[in-house]
């Protein structure tokens, strides 16, 4: 049953060997649109925390974005699946664009937390900048008990201000930071670029480049 629930969802069926523990990694974010920096995030954090799949969520109806314009999530959706789609241990799910109202972090980690037995570890992967801001999400002290965090950092990026805001929130966030040279580019830039008539190549994949042409997105 569990297992026909999680593959309806899009989303990777682990737990079943009872004796060992899984390490589910959840790569969340708007995705407007996803470039390498996210990619090589999340398959550094495959490999370093040994995780044994990373999916990616994209938002549907980002609490933190209400009043910006973002590109509708069926788009974000098929570009994050094209980017994705040839590596083995990565999954792109439609888990948050299918549900109404408002996405919050916490809702969707509840979610997947009584979706999976108790031998599944949720590991929440986002950007350093993005745990600054942790400690103000709704409900954060829920997220914390949930899942354990994963902060990408771009080199040279000073931890000292994010890991003071953990530590005088009180709250008994569990984050590992990981530095990721890719991480230079940001979703904006690539935006920017378009608007600029300048290309993406080695950015992002070549079928979200192809995407983003047929559906004549960011050109405003």
């Amino acid at each position: 049953m569990l297992q026909h629930e999680l593959e309806a969802l899009d989303l990777p069926v682990l737990g079943e060997d009872t004796s060992r523990i899984y390490r589910l990694g959840i790569m969340g974010g708007t995705f407007d649109p996803i470039h390498n920096g996210h990619l090589v995030a999340a398959e550094q954090a495959f490999g370093d925390l040994q995780l044994d799949c990373v999916v990616f969520m994209p938002v549907g109806n980002p609490a933190f974005k209400q009043d910006i314009r973002i590109t509708p999530a069926l788009d974000r959706y098929a570009m994050t699946l094209l980017a994705t789609a040839d590596n083995p241990h990565f999954v792109t799910s439609r888990f948050e664009i299918d549900r109404s109202g408002v996405t919050y972090t916490v809702h969707t980690l509840q979610a997947l937390r009584e979706l999976y037995p108790a031998n599944v570890e949720l590991y929440f992967i986002t950007g350093a900048d993005a745990i600054i801001d942790i400690v103000k999400w709704h409900e954060a002290h829920k997220i914390a008990q949930l899942a354990r965090l994963v902060a990408a950092t771009r080199p040279g990026y000073n931890l000292d201000y994010a890991t003071d805001v953990i530590f005088n929130s009180k709250i008994a966030f569990d984050v590992t930071y990981l530095e990721v040279p890719a991480l230079a580019i940001s979703s904006s830039y690539l935006r920017d670029r378009i608007k600029q008539g300048q290309s993406l190549s080695y950015l992002t994949p070549p079928s979200v480049i192809g995407y983003i042409a047929k559906r004549g997105l960011y050109v405003e």
